[in-house]
């Protein structure tokens, strides 16, 4: 699981960005070309790539060049593992890391009553 924590901050890291969420949540509706997303935005085409670099190289959306167009759609695989992870992290479970707390903290507080 130690390693999953690592990939998932690298993803989060992604996200930790407006403009990137926005991107993301304009890509939620279908497949955009790089002109059209540019359009709502009031930044460069070079920021935009930058963006778009970030959020391709951690999987989390596609690239695909048609002639001298760049063609974005979300990953849904990476998108349903996000999801996954976070609804895991953020609920009760039997294996989470804090029962690993308990089994070697010597202090009360790690400890269940």
């Amino acid at each position: 699981m130690e390693d999953k924590y690592a990939d998932f901050a690298l993803l989060f890291k992604a996200l930790a960005d407006e403009t990137r969420l926005k991107i993301i949540d304009m890509l939620s509706c279908g497949e955009l070309c790089a002109c059209d997303i540019l359009k709502y935005f009031n930044i460069t085409q070079p920021t935009l790539s930058y963006h778009m670099k970030i959020l391709t190289q951690c999987g989390i959306v596609n690239a695909n060049r048609q002639g001298a167009w760049m063609y974005y759609t979300l990953n849904e695989k990476t998108v349903k593992e996000i999801s996954e992870y976070w609804s895991k992290s953020t609920s009760n479970k039997e294996d989470c890391i804090c029962h690993e707390c308990e089994k070697t903290c010597s202090s009360d507080s790690c400890k269940k009553t």
